[in-house]
């Protein structure tokens, strides 16, 4: 801001107050800085008349000399920052020492919202804890609210509370340190008022007790990750990553800071966020072994977090490994037969399954199904879902019927014991249907897809995740039955709404997007296509499993182009990829051989791509039953090139 609009300024805030030369002089002291500015007025403005634009400029001049040790605290952190003039600090030391001498509650109000991010700070955070609702800060599954039971004490205290904390928001208003929203419940503070307060409290040894204050209020009121609890997560993520980088020293609020990440992580790989989810859970990790000790139960929950977030990054072999450390020590602490522990076997079982090994995935899964039939009964909602993960390995190794078998019985049994409408039972139905397409009983599918996407749309919401991923399941069969406009109609609906919903970049979004790309023209395809390809290298990393689907996807639209030599790199550098971050029996990876062996054999390579096909046999030999449809496949196309 330059010397005229300093001066504009100054005088607007100012009013009557001051005379032009005075006025002048303490602009330029200020170094014409809007907040140092607009500080400076709220100051002289709230002390009128005792306190004149001359007497706030000696007092300026008096406190720059004290100001030399704030801003030299922290090696000077602040006298680095380019955008940290002297004046703001001046200013603000000048309006924060009166505050905290006439209404210290105000200067601690201050104090504690200096640690939040510095916008959207919700006005419930901000009270004193027994103004709300707490949270068990050690609890890691589900969150419960415990209220005041005598509610006329409880109410007498809320209302002078209230009086208390709009009393204080009316100060620090008035001083220019913080702004409200237009309801008046979210506030917001400029980054430098931020950090020198934090700065202040740290050279006066009081940092340390606002953190943690911070840190409590904070685990009190962001909840566990699930879908009914987005909105409250999403307000109050920008906080969290704000408090990240703030871990407290006192033992028991680095356990709630730890919460904290946890919840966070679960809330960010619920919605995609899958780098989010792995940094905070590893840090959450990293502080409950320290505080709580590497077998603490908590501590296993937060390894599990970071499992699963290397799963879902497509690092199998990192996400097995602690795996199977949760796995082994749950067995050790708390027997094989624990709750917690048969949740970790099916967490590896799950693992095993990415990594294409059905029967390692099949031994655990059944070994998970008896033990809970034995200790909780057969039609325990825990004992179904193992039942449907045996199910799903059976699914993917081709063996339709036996997968068709258990899901029916999963389905009955979730009817008769949760109801038709639970979204377990509509989750069995929903896995049902995908059988019967396999098995191309494609009306069997539909009725069963469109019942439970309807059922969906009633009792969670027509833009919930569950019941977008019903709507695209129903337009894939819809693909299956030839009936193009109906599949595109309803794919085009759930992208859009995947989209304002999740995000763009959304994984779920991406595959509605190549879903959609599946059914367009070839050039629409390869728009779409490119779009997601270029979306998950950036999002997920070039060596993803979703990002070699996605070039995959791309050389295939090529190849329907008789783009031969363009479809012909791309399958090779997902082959070379795969080898390499998959290994070369993953199916996956033997796909990627079959697709090039097409290429070659459509290019005119035929010898190359016999030689490679034969590659594809054996090793689907290896690792698939006899009877599985891509084995099958493979020999038949293997025995018809042969024969030719």
């Amino acid at each position: 801001m330059d010397e005229a609009e300093g001066l504009a300024l100054f005088k607007k805030k100012l009013g009557s107050q001051g005379n032009n030369s005075d006025v002048a002089e303490l602009a330029a002291a200020l170094e014409y800085m809007p907040l140092a500015i607009v500080q400076a007025a709220a100051y002289i403005l709230q002390r009128a008349p005792r306190c004149s634009v001359a007497k706030y400029l000696d007092e300026y001049r008096k406190s720059e000399r004290k100001r030399t040790s704030l801003l030299n605290y922290d090696e000077g952190h602040l006298r680095r920052d380019r955008e940290a003039k002297n004046s703001i600090i001046v200013t603000w030391q000048i309006s924060f020492e009166y505050i905290q001498q006439t209404r210290s509650s105000a200067a601690n109000l201050l104090s504690l919202m200096s640690f939040f991010d510095r916008q959207g700070i919700p006005e419930d955070l901000l009270r004193p804890r027994t103004e709300r609702q707490e949270v068990d800060t050690h609890q890691t599954e589900k969150v419960e609210n415990e209220g005041n039971s005598d509610s006329e004490d409880n109410t007498s205290q809320s209302s002078a509370g209230d009086d208390e904390f709009g009393d204080d928001v009316v100060v620090l208003q008035n001083f220019c340190f913080i702004s409200t929203d237009a309801g008046g419940t979210m506030f917001e503070m400029h980054a430098l008022v931020q950090l020198a307060t934090r700065k202040w409290l740290k050279s006066t040894s009081k940092l340390e007790r606002w953190k943690q204050q911070f840190v409590s209020n904070l685990c009190a009121a962001f909840p566990t990750g699930g879908y009914e609890n987005w909105a409250i997560c999403q307000t109050l993520y920008a906080h969290v990553q704000a408090a990240l980088g703030q871990q407290p020293k006192d033992e028991s609020s680095i356990a709630e800071w730890a919460t904290v990440l946890y919840r966070a992580a679960w809330f960010a790989e619920r919605t995609g966020n899958i780098v989010d989810a792995e940094r905070l859970a590893t840090k959450a990790m990293e502080a409950r072994k320290k505080v709580l000790g590497q077998e603490n139960e908590d501590t296993l929950w937060s390894v599990a977090m970071v499992g699963l977030a290397y799963k879902l990054g497509g690092r199998w072999d990192d996400a097995e490994k602690l795996e199977v450390q949760v796995m082994e020590t749950r067995k050790k602490k708390q027997g094989a037969d624990h709750p917690d522990t048969l949740s970790s076997m099916a967490n590896l079982a799950s693992t095993y399954r990415n990594q294409g090994r059905w029967d390692a995935a099949e031994e655990l899964e059944v070994q998970v199904m008896e033990t809970r039939k034995t200790k909780l009964g057969a039609d325990h909602p825990d004992t179904l879902t193992s039942i449907s993960n045996l199910a799903s390995t059976y699914w993917n190794q081709g063996r339709w019927d036996d997968a068709e078998k258990l899901f029916v019985q999963v389905m009955e049994t979730s009817k008769t014991k949760l109801g038709a409408n639970h979204p377990s039972t509509l989750t069995s139905m929903a896995n049902l249907a995908a059988t019967y397409r396999k098995q191309g009983r494609w009306d069997a599918a539909e009725e069963l897809f469109v019942q439970v996407m309807e059922t969906r749309k009633t009792k969670q919401g027509a833009d919930h995740p569950d019941t977008l991923s019903s709507m695209a399941n129903l337009a894939s069969t819809y693909r299956n039955q030839g009936r193009w406009d109906a599949a595109e109609e309803l794919e085009v609906q759930v992208m859009e709404t995947s989209k304002k919903k999740l995000g763009a970049d959304h994984p779920d979004t991406l595959t509605s997007v190549s879903n959609l790309a599946n059914q367009a023209r070839w050039d629409d395809a390869e728009k779409l296509q490119l779009q997601v390809m270029e979306t998950s290298k950036t999002k997920l990393g070039a060596h993803h499993p979703d990002t070699l689907t996605s070039i995959n996807n791309l050389a295939s639209t090529y190849w329907n182009q008789g783009r031969w030599d363009d479809a012909e790199k791309l399958f090779v550098q997902v082959m070379e990829t795969s080898k390499t971050e998959l290994g070369a029996n993953h199916p996956s990876t033997v796909l990627s051989m079959a697709n090039l062996a097409f290429t070659w054999k459509a290019q005119g390579w035929g010898v190359e791509a016999i030689v490679l096909m034969r590659q594809c046999v054996q090793q689907r030999q290896r690792v698939l039953k006899a009877g599985h449809p891509d084995l099958e496949s493979s020999l038949t196309v293997l025995e018809q090139w042969e024969a030719e």
